[in-house]
């Protein structure tokens, strides 16, 4: 089975808890009420939210009413660079993204398999914004960010 980490899915939340706050109006939010919200411990947080900051997808504002906040409106992010920050290359296996990693990839039906199956996950991710995610979020619970 091929699975995300903890890194990008608790990411992909806090990201979504931003995009919440930042459509409501609310311009920056603590890590300790995400934390709360999400039931995601804060010192992970801590450590999710710098390969964001690094990534320009978040900026943190110092000082009374600091916080953090999206560095673009949620339609601008895409659920790619998300993930691309907090996971890496977006591929099933390695020889996808590295054409030196394995010297059977000419000769290899399998190789294209997954070539192809990482460029439908890729597009898919690369079509699908914050925004998106919202509303999805709205009507499986529309009253959790009202």
């Amino acid at each position: 089975m091929i699975r995300l980490s903890t890194k990008g899915r608790y990411g992909t939340r806090l990201m979504l808890n931003l995009a919440h706050h930042h459509n409501n109006g609310n311009e920056t939010i603590i890590l300790k009420n995400i934390s709360k919200d999400e039931d995601i411990s804060i010192r992970y947080l801590e450590q999710i939210i710098i390969p964001l900051k690094i990534n320009k997808l978040v900026k943190s504002i110092r000082g009374a009413g600091g916080g953090y906040t999206l560095a673009r409106h949620p339609s601008k992010i895409m659920l790619i660079e998300i993930l691309h920050a907090l996971e890496g290359a977006c591929c099933l296996v390695e020889c996808v993204d590295d054409d030196d990693y394995c010297n059977l990839m000419n000769i290899c039906a399998s190789h294209e398999i997954w070539k192809k199956a990482s460029s439908m996950l890729k597009d898919y991710f690369e079509n699908t914004s914050l925004q998106d995610l919202i509303e999805i979020s709205n009507k499986k619970n529309p009253k959790k960010h009202t």
